[in-house]
């Protein structure tokens, strides 16, 4: 297939773009191409779109009959980073073309077609971003500290677990027969693997709940023996649940096999698949985009959406797992499910609160390569559709679960201004680059089709992108100071916000909040450039003190040393004079 056969119309002049915040539309030339859709103008003050095709969530036409004759129509554009564009077109010939070209291209179901395997760089890379996290240098620390662990390359052709990554991290008296065996046991082959080790040597482990299907055995010794293996000196592990058993003795864990782990259920939802959590994130932005209804009425949905509550039960589960690790000191394994997504959530947000590395831009990137991307989190399934896709036209395997991550992560941020290299920037720039990109990094559903396709050599890393300087300047918050403790964020409902940044900043007008931002941007380098200045100043005085001092002793020993000279010199007129009229010396 090429593009050219979906352009039915690749320039049209005279078209009307209409935003949400825009009090008038902007005329101007609407060009199609393979990937973007660009409306260039010649208005002045207004600027022009760039719009990539993936990132269009949907289509809606809205015809204009006159006296049942069709004029053109609009086209209303609902976006994937929350955005609502409509076009307006006079033809009736050019809206049919134009509106079909749209729906196509934003809808290609091979990944080989999507941008990123067009898209040519413009700069060099100072690194790699493919190869700045592997497992062997995330892990080389622990690795090279003990014998508890190893390194296995049991699954590096995917057949043990298709979703994980070719490298994985288990105890290292543990076999991989026996991980074979334990996979065989969990649902989709998700085995217990390494997630996180703390400070003080507490594990937490994450996979899949076991298998709950007829004829599948309700015992596996290979994988109570992984788990027991993390156990060390700790009498006790737990063992967390983030969805739910269904019915007595589902699919988790048999108490009797497990006697020395205790089984603790925090379920982040109430629901019966993932796309539950599209449903509620559907009607949030139904509230956030309805800007006429009333305050009372506006609080209403925003609770009937039951967003913030998911938001408030991830970090409650978060908080209870990393009690488990820092104050027990004792092992956890968190599943649920298939192990994808509120298992991620949860062992991504424990590292969060307990490691202050994943606190910082890059600690952030080798967080979501480990957890998301090498633990294979579909992101391609997941985010195929988004909140403007009615329900019945959508996949049941859409989700936004990883929206609710960085969400949740923002509610760490905004309780801990401080604490944080970056700010709300750099989640909302992962969140749009998750859903569509010119880069790699999150295309496909795993690690094994990422290879297949050859994503780490056919297309650039977002990685290599943010961190260069000028690009890491611009994500860094001004407030930061680096705190090493653990933070404890309040799960109290009334210390839930919303994220107003990203979920009205097409609805509601954000230049205050720049402005404010912006401010606190200038105080912060004035203070910067003032503690350097009153440094320097202080380096000048504490040299000029040395140089008084030093000066000081000089002088004192040239006076010492002409006081000496004055009383032995026998040269002196005076001392000799002196001499003779001394009694003593007279006598003798």
């Amino acid at each position: 297939m090429e593009f050219a056969e979906l352009i039915l119309t690749p320039k049209l002049d005279g078209v009307l773009l209409y935003d949400q915040l825009s009090e008038r539309p902007v005329d101007g030339t609407l060009c199609i191409t393979g990937h973007h859709l660009i409306l260039s103008t010649r208005q002045e003050g207004a600027q022009e779109l760039w719009l990539l095709h993936q990132n269009i969530d949907l289509v809606e036409r809205k015809p204009h009959i006159v006296n049942n004759i069709l004029e053109g129509g609009t086209i209303i554009l609902k976006c994937k980073d929350l955005r609502i564009i409509a076009l307006k077109i006079l033809s009736p010939q050019e809206y049919f073309n134009i509106s079909n070209s749209i729906e196509q291209l934003s809808n290609l179901e091979e990944t080989k077609m999507l941008y990123p395997f067009f898209y040519i760089r413009m700069y060099d890379i100072l690194e790699d971003g493919y190869g700045a996290y592997r497992p062997e240098q995330e892990y080389a620390k622990l690795l090279a500290n003990g014998d508890e662990w190893r390194l296995t390359t049991v699954n590096s052709s995917y057949q043990v677990c298709p979703t994980y990554g070719s490298k994985l991290l288990v105890p290292r008296s543990i076999t991989d027969d026996q991980i074979v065996q334990s996979a065989a046991f969990r649902d989709g082959g998700r085995f217990p693997v390494l997630a996180y080790r703390h400070t003080n040597g507490a594990s937490m482990l994450r996979s899949s709940q076991p298998l709950a299907a007829p004829g599948v055995t309700k015992r596996c010794r290979a994988d109570e023996a992984i788990l027991n293996a993390v156990l060390g000196r700790s009498k006790k592990g737990f063992i967390f649940d983030t969805w739910g058993s269904k019915g007595k003795g589902g699919n988790t864990e048999t108490d009797q096999h497990y006697s020395q782990w205790k089984k603790v259920t925090r379920p982040i939802g109430q629901f019966s698949s993932v796309s539950a959590l599209l449903d509620s994130f559907q009607k949030l932005m139904e509230a956030c985009n309805d800007v006429q209804c009333s305050s009372d009425k506006w609080l209403s949905r925003l609770e009937i959406s039951g967003w913030l509550g998911y938001v408030l039960n991830a970090l409650n589960a978060a908080c209870v797992v990393a009690q488990c690790l820092d104050q027990e000191g004792s092992p956890v394994l968190v599943h649920g499910g298939k192990g994808f997504d509120t298992t991620l959530i949860v062992t991504s947000l424990v590292q969060i609160i307990l490691n202050p590395d994943c606190r910082t831009i890059r600690g952030l990137q080798a967080l979501i390569e480990r957890e998301w991307l090498q633990g294979g989190y579909p992101f391609s399934t997941r985010h195929k559709h988004s909140c403007y896709t009615p329900a019945h036209q959508r996949r049941k395997s859409s989700s936004a679960t990883f929206l609710l991550f960085l969400d949740c992560v923002y509610q760490l941020y905004a309780q801990f201004p401080c604490s944080f290299e970056y700010d709300h920037r750099l989640l909302i720039v992962i969140f749009e680059h998750s859903y569509f990109s010119q880069y790699g990094t999150f295309l496909c559903d795993s690690e094994h089709e990422r290879v297949r396709l050859k994503v780490f050599t056919r297309t650039t890393s977002l990685w290599s992108h943010l961190n260069r300087p000028e690009v890491v300047k611009s994500l860094l918050n001004p407030l930061y100071e680096p705190n090493p403790a653990v933070i404890w964020p309040s799960v109290a409902p009334i210390s839930i916000v919303l994220w107003s940044e990203l979920y009205t900043r097409w609805s509601v007008d954000q230049s205050q909040l720049k402005i404010t931002f912006g401010r606190i941007q200038a105080l912060v380098s004035r203070e910067k450039d003032l503690r350097s200045r009153a440094l320097k100043l202080r380096r000048q005085l504490a040299d000029l003190q040395r140089q008084h001092k030093h000066s000081e002793n000089g002088n004192n020993a040239d006076r010492l040393h002409s006081a000496t000279a004055d009383m032995y010199d026998p040269g002196d007129d005076g001392d000799e004079e002196s001499l003779s009229s001394d009694p003593i010396g007279s006598s003798k």
